[in-house]
C-alpha cells in the first residue's frame, strides 16, 4: 500500500542554493531540481532568512560528491 501512495503522490526533490556576491555575503535563496545557472549559487543544506546579507556560514554548504570511485582516481606520482 505504501508503494502505492508514493507512485500517487511523487514528491519531487528540490535542493536549497544561496547566491553570494563578491564578498561572500548572502543575497538571495533559491530551491529548485536543477542546480541554477549563473554565476555565484552554491548548494546549502538549509536556508535561513537570517543568513541573508551576511557571510554564509561554512557549516551551511553542501561539499561536492565525488564522482569517481576511489580506487579510479589517479595519483599523483
Amino acid at each position: 500500500m505504501t508503494s502505492l501512495w508514493s507512485l500517487l503522490f511523487k514528491r519531487s526533490r528540490h535542493t536549497a542554493y544561496a547566491r553570494l556576491d563578491a564578498d561572500g555575503k548572502c543575497v538571495a535563496f533559491k530551491a529548485c531540481i536543477q542546480p541554477p545557472s549563473g554565476n555565484g549559487w552554491v548548494q546549502v543544506n538549509e536556508t535561513r532568512l537570517s543568513w541573508l546579507g551576511a557571510p554564509l556560514p561554512a557549516s551551511a554548504r553542501v561539499c561536492a560528491r565525488a564522482r569517481r570511485r576511489w580506487h579510479q582516481r589517479s595519483l599523483p606520482a
